[in-house]
């Protein structure tokens, strides 16, 4: 069985989603974290995850139910290819701390940054 929300909220000002579950757990989500770790093929690759970089301000546009099992959310940037399923949702929520570090640490060591305007240059002396 599924941990299903008992509240779905989109903080736009935030860029947060808020997820509710009973009997009083609440987990607030940042889209950046969302948008970094989207489960569709554009992030997931084939195999093997494409590190996504330069989503510090990712903001959700809109969140919208996809059959009884996931949630289509759909970013400012474009992207929009990427089913949240239920379980998904909860792995993000109680794995977000660790998740997080995991991808700092991923795009330290690829030279890349969170900030779209700013490029890593590694200066080879």
């Amino acid at each position: 069985m599924h941990k299903l929300p008992t509240a779905i909220n989109l903080h736009k000002a935030s860029k947060t989603l808020v997820l509710s579950y009973a009997p009083d757990e609440q987990y607030s989500l940042p889209a950046e974290l969302l948008r970094v770790h989207s489960p569709s093929a554009e992030v997931q690759g084939h195999g093997k995850p494409i590190l996504q970089h330069g989503k510090l301000n990712v903001g959700l546009s809109k969140v919208e139910p996809a059959g009884q099992y996931a949630l289509k959310l759909s970013f400012d940037d474009g992207h929009d290819s990427g089913l949240f399923t239920w379980e998904y949702l909860y792995e993000l929520c109680t794995r977000q701390e660790a998740l997080w570090a995991d991808y700092l640490d991923e795009l330290r060591k690829a030279g890349k940054s969170r900030d779209p305007a700013e490029s890593v240059v590694r200066l080879m002396l």
